[in-house]
Order: structure tokens, then C-alpha cells, then sequence
């Protein structure tokens, strides 16, 4: 038997929409990772982005636990000497909710150009509205925003 390698003809990409509303940042990110990088699906194969697009939504509403929110910082570096310079996450979810997620995200994606392109197929928007009603399915363009998973 031989091993299975997914073609581009195999791959079938799919549009996932999670709504943020109350999820918890760190398991929403890993939900949202492993549909990027397509582990979900049987084809999955580390070396070919099989993985699906996926928009997610109220990005401002989501939650961290503990006092994450007040004592987590995001780092960042200019390049220059003294450049480093970072903000906390309860500022960062109020001025750009959409960057805590992305960051998030994709510090769990490979670091590599096949990591990149799977962060190209993630949309966020902190509010409900998003411009790509024609790529979802008719069931779930009636306003229908539910994660594609639940904390059950």
C-alpha cells in the first residue's frame, strides 16, 4: 500500500464561522488553528496546507480567564536599539480585539512559509458584520453564527 499525499485536486476548502461571543481566547485560538492548518480532515498532511478559511466574529466579546486580561502583555520590537515596547491585553482587546486574536492564532501555526499561508485564510472582525456572506453556506447566511464547536 502506498502512503496517501493530498494533490491540490483533493483539497476541497470549506468557510468557517465562529462567533467569539463569551469563548475563552486560548481555546478559541487552538480551535481556530487546527482548522487553519486542516487537522480536522482525514487528508491532512503536515507538509500541504489542507486546512479550511475561517472568519471569526465579535472578536471584542471573547474572555480570558484569571486576571489575564489586567497582567498579560503583548511585545513587540522595532529593530532598534531600546525598541521594545508593549501594551497590556485589557488595552489591546478595547483599541484592536482583532490583533489579540490574530497573534494568538498565530503563535500556534508553524513558523515557517506554509505557516503564513495558512494565516492568510483567517478573517476576525470585532463587531458581528463581516463581507463574506456569499462564501457561507445558505443555512448559515440567515443569521446564524454559531461556533463550529462548543465547551460542552
Amino acid at each position: 500500500m502506498k502512503t496517501f499525499s493530498p494533490k491540490s485536486a483533493d483539497i476541497n476548502r470549506t468557510w468557517h464561522l465562529i462567533d467569539g461571543n463569551g469563548q475563552v481566547l486560548g481555546r478559541l485560538a487552538t480551535e481556530v488553528a487546527r482548522i487553519l492548518m486542516g487537522k480536522h480532515k482525514p487528508i491532512y498532511a503536515p507538509h500541504v496546507d489542507t486546512g479550511d478559511y475561517v472568519i471569526v466574529v465579535n472578536a471584542s466579546k471573547i474572555v480570558m480567564t484569571a486576571n489575564k486580561l489586567e497582567k498579560k502583555r503583548s511585545w513587540h520590537h522595532s529593530g532598534y536599539p531600546g525598541g521594545i515596547k508593549s501594551i497590556s491585553y485589557a488595552r489591546l482587546k478595547a483599541d484592536k480585539p482583532e490583533q489579540l486574536i490574530y497573534s494568538t492564532v498565530k503563535g500556534m501555526l508553524p513558523r515557517t512559509k506554509l505557516g503564513s499561508k495558512m494565516l492568510t485564510k483567517l478573517k476576525v472582525y470585532a463587531g458581528e458584520e463581516h463581507p463574506h456572506q456569499a462564501q457561507l453556506s445558505p443555512l448559515r447566511r440567515e443569521g446564524e453564527t454559531t461556533a463550529e464547536f462548543s465547551n460542552a
